[in-house]
């Protein structure tokens, strides 16, 4: 199996020895934060995370090219799909990621990368992920708001009608591969609050 997703240009982190029945047990969930090389890195680096990927989502287009994608006409944007296991690290926490890896409040830009592939989403893959993805929002927009920032302008919706088209693979671990390469996340410099048990 590792050799078949090293194959794909994906990055895996699980043994030999996990069993169908714990590949069962993952979750996935899809986010949009700008460019998706940086993204991709900070999440693969996160405890509990057994794969991530990136690719295009909610557009209109089958199978796009980044090319193509980056002529703003197919409406996809760049997305990382992350493979997780709930028992070590919750959507909660990948969405404290999310919020505070890039700046929410902009519209279809990200520093200097500008146009709608470079919007600000997430993709629900359940109900449950839809709650926590709101109230996250609503929680860390509070906060901003107070700190003199716009409102968050990050859209929401349910994966189910938005395939995931995977990206290239010179697009995938792509600064693994280029250490040095460009990884614009510009960010509110905000931290997310601490939730009160």
């Amino acid at each position: 199996m590792n050799s078949e997703w090293h194959s794909l240009g994906l990055f895996h982190k699980a043994s030999y020895q996990e069993s169908c029945q714990d590949l069962a047990m993952t979750e996935k969930a899809y986010f949009a934060t700008g460019c998706f090389w940086g993204a991709e890195r900070r999440f693969w680096n996160l405890p509990g995370v057994i794969s991530t990927s990136v690719g295009y989502m909610g557009g209109s287009k089958s199978e796009p090219t980044y090319k193509e994608v980056c002529t703003g006409s197919t409406n996809h944007a760049e997305t990382v799909e992350v493979i997780f296991d709930p028992n070590q690290i919750s959507y909660q926490r990948l969405l404290e990621e999310f919020w505070t890896m890039h700046d929410p409040t902009s519209l279809n830009k990200q520093g200097g990368d500008i146009g709608t592939q470079y919007r600000s989403a997430i993709f629900t893959s359940s109900s449950e992920q839809m709650i926590s993805a709101i109230n996250t929002r609503e929680i860390y927009n509070d906060l901003l708001r107070s700190e003199g920032f716009s409102e968050i302008v990050t859209e929401i919706q349910e994966a189910t009608p938005h395939r995931y088209w995977l990206a290239e693979e010179y697009h995938q671990r792509y600064l693994e591969k280029n250490p040095d390469g460009y990884d614009c996340h510009s960010s509110t410099g905000v931290p997310f609050p601490k939730v009160q048990s």
